[in-house]
């Protein structure tokens, strides 16, 4: 098993987390605590902050948006569950805004669609209220907006009950 090393030159850790952020976007809270990890002491980390930043290897506009592009596509996330996610990693509410903006609002409403249509069909529960509450926390879990869960929930039960 691979070791960690202890110590880092301000170089080494340089490099280290150049690598770390082209792998993949990252957020500042990310970088910090890979610092913390690496032992660095605050003004390193401050001088390596300032230069991934500078040559754009952390940026967090750009990881707020391809976070929500990713989470939205992917993993089917409504904007509340994208936003807290956002805001746990300390990212501002002008770029989870922007954020927010890279989700085309038709596709938005397919999805919650498809995904409440899919779940309504497949909760076998005879109780009118139970199936309308496992759907509605389903929805609710993966961070869609209340109102529109229950307006999607009334308009799937109207379209069952007329297709019987």
């Amino acid at each position: 098993m691979k070791q960690k090393k202890s110590t880092y030159t301000l170089e080494e850790a340089k490099r280290s987390l150049e690598k770390y952020c082209v792998y993949q976007d990252r957020c500042h809270k990310d970088i910090e605590r890979k610092l913390m990890d690496m032992r660095m002491i605050p003004e390193a980390r401050e001088l390596i902050l300032l230069h991934l930043m500078q040559h754009d290897f952390l940026n967090e506009e750009r990881f707020a948006r391809s976070f929500a592009r990713g989470k939205f596509k992917i993993k089917k996330w409504g904007y509340v569950r994208i936003t807290n996610e956002l805001k746990i990693r300390e990212i501002s509410s002008y770029n989870i805004k922007a954020a927010l903006s890279e989700i085309d609002k038709s596709e938005y409403e397919e999805t919650l669609r498809d995904l409440g249509k899919r779940k309504f069909n497949s909760t076998s529960e005879p109780v009118v209220l139970k199936k309308r509450k496992k759907v509605a926390d389903y929805l609710l879990r993966r961070g869609f907006e209340s109102p529109k869960v229950y307006a999607l929930i009334r308009e799937l039960e109207l379209e069952n009950n007329s297709s019987k």
